[in-house]
């Protein structure tokens, strides 16, 4: 109670934060009439001015008055657009490293212009993340009219770009991109031989769009990078063999989990079976060291039990083809993930396909994380407040908006069954677009949006679907959606970044309807003038009819989706309505289930095509999309600690790799591998403290010659008394230092220089694959710790910390054995070739992959990480087309050159 009272008399904590800005808004206000007076050169000139001031010493909290009244001023000549003031604290925001909350409509990307401007003039570079590539291109040539005015460079990342093309978009003042070709450059900059290959630069400030969008919806998937696996193929038909020789008593299913695990008899009968085909180390299934023969087990006993030929799959002309649950089709192309497919294949008996091997990855979390000052704006961000600032440290300012929002928003209204709901739908949107007000209808997924446009055909209502597909056509959509009688059905992602307008938008609809006209010509300004009279008109008339109706046919698991869609009405002071249409059917009423009180309820006192609408049920949804929030955010997080692990990793090797391209020779690293590996192998055959007659003598000498290529006569050795280890690591190195000298004789030391970094870094990189691979398969399996009551993650903690451990030794050993065993060659070896990746990142809602199959910044060809060998290989071929000129591929998942519409996959890029 006294909490609210204060709150009413003071305000909340964020009115009062928002208040104290105050002050920077009166000094950038008092400094508009002087900078008005500037000619446009010396307003150009402030840029320079203010980077002599950074220089001198001052701070940028120091200029940002004057910064931000020369990008309001700029702005205004460039763009004819004026920063409000409810902008500039925005901005102010922005710069501070936080998160901006403005409703849709009230000019986000007018905003960034402050802070990107202001915190570029130090000259380290800033990234403004956007969530698709229209975006990136759209707002890179917007805003960089602005920027361009006041003599800064802005580039803009892109997929199919060449490395030299990226390499001087980053290296601008201000770079656009998206967060997927962001986290992927800096992955397989992470891959490259040499700094001259790499594209980024050190991480500076970053501004991400649809902030909640980027950072906590498409966070739930990461970035990864594969490549084909070695041929494991028998590997795959070894175990299938022996799971085919298991029985029911074996193993427990669960049909509704489509899930099967081995019983405590199970499991010893198929360690005895792995044990005597010598499949597995030792006499435990479960080492660590089998980590991935349980992987395999694991798939093959779930290909063999769970998936039933000629319902699951079929087997046509010698391939497993997967048959889709839902539709029964076919699905040609698509591969069940996670070696899954390949132990069908072993089970059917036909060809097996490599997998394909994670070679990188990493999750946006931690990629963000990496800028030491980061920044985000959106229209809804409040609910996942507590996530952005466990996760990312970034407070949230809700922005207030220049004008106060007139949309009316309604309480729910509930129906029966989904029949029930989509002809109440129909009618209510019937009845709106006859009396001419503009209806946008939210559905949660595409297949809601494909099925309720089926329904609204047959009642012969005009509209159209948009699923965030085809980013650039669905913005010319959205931008009309505000028109007389528009009807458009979208998806929660579909169309972000552009703004709905009332009587519709003059820039699209001089694009759709004068395409041939160029802008500035007489013939063009007077098109463009007919058509501003024609929106003002419609504008008036839809504002008479109530502005923009919201209908969201179902409520989604996260109140912030829902609130994102009521945002589309009501904009900068425009009147709307929003209204939400629910049944029991919902996917989030069945959280519910079926025997509450709440469904008896619906179910008794409900007639069939009947309504019921009361706050109090609403109250209840909310309450519901409550938990299922705080489950999500527990799977995310749970998704960062795991990657936390991984990434202490990650930043070892990554920032080895950095050391040993940096360094002018990497001959006392490898001199002091050389060293450990001797102590090493010394060790395990003369175990301190021990008698030399209890010595393996034997597998010392084995080892040696493996390893160094070398017969030391450790029998003389042991005929000497008071012989101790510490004397044979010494003899034995010092046969080795005086092998590698004879070697280096006969070899220019440059070339030689060279080859130790490749040989170090191919080894680490190789290895370092292998232990994702490792890694990987340890988390599917690590949950299983929690029936011993330990706790999964700090189990996988302690396992990793021990996997490193010996990834870093077999890393010596390996460097070590290939440079005391490489053939010397005069030429200096050529610099190995970056192979090509394929990219995934996972859209979090519809399941597609919304990255380029194959990578188009390193060419065509799929090839493997360059083999490890005594010497390094030489570069792979291109592929060429007619005239010599190198193909540039077309992104499998880009829209078709054609001009379809259609993804370049399902239309001139089919796979026969």
């Amino acid at each position: 109670m006294f909490a609210g009272l204060a709150k009413s008399i003071f305000g909340s904590a964020n009115d009062r934060y928002v208040r104290g800005l105050g002050k920077y808004v009166d000094a950038v206000n008092n400094l508009e009439s002087s900078v008005m007076a500037l000619s446009d050169d010396d307003l150009r000139g402030q840029t320079e001015l203010f980077r002599q001031r950074l220089a001198n010493g001052e701070k940028l909290d120091s200029i940002l008055p004057e910064a931000f009244a020369t990008v309001r001023e700029a702005a205004k000549r460039t763009l004819g657009q004026r920063h409000y003031d409810v902008q500039l604290i925005g901005g102010i925001a922005l710069h501070r490293g936080e998160i901006a909350e403005m409703k849709t409509g009230e000019g986000k990307t007018l905003v960034a212009t402050l802070a990107v401007y202001l915190n570029a003039l130090e000259g380290k570079g800033v990234h403004v993340v956007t969530v698709n590539d229209y975006l990136a291109r759209r707002d890179a040539d917007w805003m960089g009219q602005i920027y361009r005015f006041l003599g800064m460079t802005v580039g803009v990342i892109v997929p199919n770009l060449s490395d030299q093309e990226r390499r001087d978009a980053y290296n601008s003042d201000i770079t656009y991109a998206t967060n997927n070709e962001l986290g992927f450059d800096y992955l397989r900059d992470n891959m490259k031989y040499s700094r001259d290959q790499m594209v980024q630069r050190p991480f500076n400030f970053a501004i991400v769009d649809e902030v909640d969008s980027i950072l906590i919806d498409e966070a739930r998937t990461p970035l990864i990078i594969s490549g084909p696996t070695d041929d494991k193929s028998d590997l795959y038909i070894a175990v299938d063999e022996l799971v085919k020789t298991l029985t029911e008593a074996d193993y427990e299913k669960d049909e509704k989990q489509k899930s099967v695990v081995l019983t405590e008899e199970g499991t010893e009968k198929a360690e005895r079976l792995l044990e005597t085909r010598g499949l597995i180390e030792g006499r435990n299934l479960y080492d660590i060291a089998n980590t991935q023969v349980v992987h395999h087990l694991n798939q093959s006993l779930k290909a063999n039990v769970m998936f039933k030929r000629d319902i699951d799959y079929i087997v046509k002309d010698g391939k497993v083809v997967i048959i889709d649950e839902f539709t029964g089709r076919m699905m040609d192309g698509r591969r069940w993930s996670d070696g899954l497919h390949q132990a069908v294949e072993a089970k059917e008996g036909v060809d097996i396909e490599p997998e394909n091997q994670t070679l990188a990855s990493i999750t946006f979390q931690n990629y963000f994380r990496m800028y030491p000052k980061l920044s985000g704006m959106t229209g809804t961000a409040m609910t996942e407040a507590p996530e952005f600032f466990d996760i990312y440290k970034m407070n949230v300012v809700s922005i207030p908006t220049n004008v106060s929002v007139q949309r009316v928003d309604e309480d729910d209204e509930f129906y029966k069954n989904i029949n029930d709901k989509f002809a109440a739908i129909a009618k209510e949107i019937k009845e709106r677009q006859e009396k001419g007000q503009p209806v946008l209808v939210g559905t949660v997924s595409i297949e809601k949006s494909e099925m309720l446009s089926e329904f609204l055909q047959r009642e012969g209502i005009k509209h159209s679907v948009l699923n965030a597909r085809f980013h650039e056509q669905e913005a010319h959509i959205v931008a009309q959606a505000g028109r007389m009688g528009a009807v458009t059905i979208a998806t929660n992602m579909a169309g972000r970044g552009t703004d709905i307008q009332l009587g519709g938008n003059l820039e699209f609809r001089m694009q759709d309807e004068s395409p041939d006209l160029i802008e500035g010509t007489p013939e063009f300004d007077a098109r463009a003038e007919k058509v501003r009279t024609e929106i003002a008109e419609e504008k008036q008339r839809v504002l008479d009819n109530g502005g923009l109706f919201v209908l969201g046919t179902e409520r989604h698991e996260s109140r912030r989706i829902d609130n994102q869609l009521r945002g589309r009405s009501g904009r900068q002071g425009d009147p709307g309505l929003s209204r939400f249409y629910l049944s029991l059917d919902d996917d989030l009423l069945r959280i519910f289930g079926p025997q509450t009180m709440f469904a008896r309820l619906m179910n008794k006192n409900l007639e069939d095509g009947e309504a019921i609408v009361s706050p109090w049920i609403s109250k209840a949804i909310e309450t519901a999309q409550k938990k299922v929030e705080a489950r999500n955010y527990d799977i995310r997080k749970q998704v960062v600690e795991f990657d936390d692990v991984m990434n202490d990793q990650r930043k070892v090797i990554y920032e080895q790799r950095a050391d040993i391209m940096d360094a002018e020779s990497v001959t006392d690293v490898i001199d002091n591998m050389r060293a450990e590996t001797v102590a090493a192998i010394v060790t395990v055959h003369c175990p301190p403290g021990t008698y030399p007659e209890q010595w393996d003598v034997e597998g010392l000498k084995d080892s040696l010659d493996a390893v160094f290529g070398l017969q030391p006569p450790v029998d003389e050795w042991l005929q000497e008394e008071a012989v101790e280890p510490e004397m044979v690591a010494e003899r034995v190195q010092q046969l080795a230092d005086e092998s590698m000298s004879a070697k280096l004789e006969s070899i220019e030391a440059e070339n030689w220089r060279n080859v130790e970094k490749q040989i170090l870094i191919q080894t680490l990189d190789h290895h370092w694959k292998e232990h994702l691979a490792t890694l990987d398969a340890l988390r599917q399996v690590i949950h299983l710790r929690s029936y011993a009551q330990k706790k999964p993650i700090d189990e996988y903690k302690q396992e990793a910390f021990l996997l490193f451990e010996r990834l870093l030794v077999s890393i010596r050993e390996e460097v070590t054995r290939l440079l005391m065993r490489a053939q010397v060659q005069v030429d200096a070896p050529p610099m190995p070739v970056l192979p090509d990746f394929i990219t995934q990142h996972l859209d979090p809602f519809s399941g597609d992959d919304d990255t380029a199959d194959v990578d188009a910044s390193t060419g065509a060809i799929l090839s493997n990480l360059p083999p490890l060998s005594n010497i390094p290989q030489p570069s792979l071929p291109q592929r060429e087309a007619e005239g010599g000129v190198v193909e540039a591929p077309v992104s499998r998942n880009a829209p078709c050159p054609c001009g379809s519409g259609k993804k370049y996959k399902h239309c001139h890029g089919q796979i026969a």
